[in-house]
């Protein structure tokens, strides 16, 4: 967990909080949401009485993932786009993007009649490049990073006179993402704490900009990926390290804005990290307990609340699911390995002698044990065992890591090693 970036008591009024200078007004939120009303969704902010009793808090997710784009990053890029000129709209838009600020571009362009071409870094997700594509936007793949996606677009726009829409570090696009904040604060004004991810900053600078103007003792946490902790290096002059594949690439940002540093750090109150399998559980939750489908970046802020949860008790806390762009694949993955680490899927090999009905005698055991198999594999030439004897692996289904226990004591009472792998 992060340091806090400035301490907010509750136990007594909070004074209001200095909004003055910064490039991004409640007055230009405002605006903003006259600008994509209509046009974006204004999604549920539910309470989970579930989530709830798991994290000991009272918990409220709103619904970013039901946009039409599966992301909040539609209402920057619409408040943006609307923002052009007629002669701009004329000679086209270009933007970078992991995903989520593309398809956002692409569809709203498409709707206002703009031209625009769409910069995504190799190892987009698939769904999100296949969708950008749909929207009619032009896509070109290139750029081992998004800093360096980003490079590339700039250059491609500049030589064909085109607009960078930036998906982030614009006040335009935070203004649009401040609609968020708006809408939660309307549908529960009770909240006294917001839950938010941070990639490049522009949705959270716009929620805090909304809260502390609406509530100013309302608290503001920011989760970044533990591979990205690009914001928390910003505010804490820090030198942890970015890099790395994770499951939240809509956050995997390197270089985080300089108009959303300074927001976040006047305006946030704490940051907080979370690793790959706390992500992972988080994206496996949301499908298991809300039927939602979230990709990692959109389950961050679960992620946060349910690896502390000591740090939310008593509290009523708001929660942005900010996108729900996976691919299929990856959430059979994410779910399979959860599966695992519950101890409901669980991987055993067992040395047994290489002769007709041992394989049945290990499967009448474990299904006296009530345990289910789901793949066998004997191996004989690739192991150290002695040629009469035989490598058995099996990937068993238990009810959970107490089933297990019972399985493997069974197991070892018939004289049989067996380990987990």
């Amino acid at each position: 967990m992060a340091e806090a970036l400035q301490t907010t008591s509750h136990d007594t009024p909070d004074p209001a909080v200095d909004l003055s200078g910064l490039p991004v007004t409640l007055a230009d939120l405002r605006a903003a949401a006259d600008v994509v009303r209509g046009a974006i969704v204004e999604t549920p902010c539910n309470y989970s009485r579930t989530l709830s009793a798991i994290c000991g808090c009272d918990l409220w997710l709103k619904f970013e993932n039901l946009q039409f784009t599966s992301s909040f990053k539609e209402r920057g890029a619409l408040n943006r786009l609307t923002a052009l000129s007629v002669e701009e709209r004329q000679r086209g838009v270009v933007a970078m993007s992991a995903g989520n600020h593309a398809q956002g571009v692409a569809y709203h362009a498409k709707r206002l009649g703009i031209p625009a071409t769409i910069v995504m870094p190799v190892g987009t997700p698939m769904v999100k490049i296949e969708n950008t594509r749909h929207h009619g936007a032009e896509v070109i793949v290139t750029g081992a990073t998004l800093e360096e996606a980003a490079a590339f677009a700039r250059t491609h726009g500049e030589a064909r006179g085109m607009i960078f829409v930036h998906p982030y570090d614009d006040p335009l696009v935070i203004a649009g993402q401040g609609t968020v904040g708006l809408e939660m604060l309307k549908a529960v004004p009770e909240l006294d704490t917001l839950v938010v991810p941070i990639g490049g900053g522009g949705l959270i600078s716009g929620i805090a900009i909304a809260a502390k103007a609406l509530k100013p003792g309302l608290r503001i946490l920011g989760v970044e990926a533990w591979l990205y902790p690009s914001m928390y290096n910003a505010i804490h002059d820090g030198n942890l390290p970015a890099r790395g594949d994770t499951l939240a690439e809509g956050i995997a940002v390197k270089s985080p804005g300089k108009i959303t540093t300074e927001i976040v750090r006047r305006l946030v109150d704490d940051i907080a990290l979370v690793n790959e399998a706390e992500l992972e559980r988080a994206v496996a939750t949301m499908i298991s307990i809300e039927k939602t489908v979230v990709e990692g970046a959109g389950a961050a802020g679960l992620a946060a609340i349910m690896s502390d949860p000591s740090r939310f008790a008593g509290q009523k806390v708001g929660l942005v699911l900010s996108g729900g762009n996976i691919d299929t694949r990856l959430i059979a993955s994410v779910l399979t390995r959860e599966l695992a680490r519950e101890g409901r899927l669980t991987q055993l090999s067992l040395d047994i002698p290489d002769r007709p009905g041992q394989l049945a005698a290990v499967a009448a055991l474990l299904a006296e044990a009530g345990a289910n198999i789901i793949e066998v594999s004997h191996q004989r030439t690739f192991s150290d065992l002695p040629a009469k004897a035989t490598l058995l692996q099996l990937v068993i289904e238990t009810r959970d890591a107490a089933h297990l226990d019972e399985v493997m004591a069974k197991l070892g009472a018939s004289g049989l090693s067996a380990r987990c792998t």
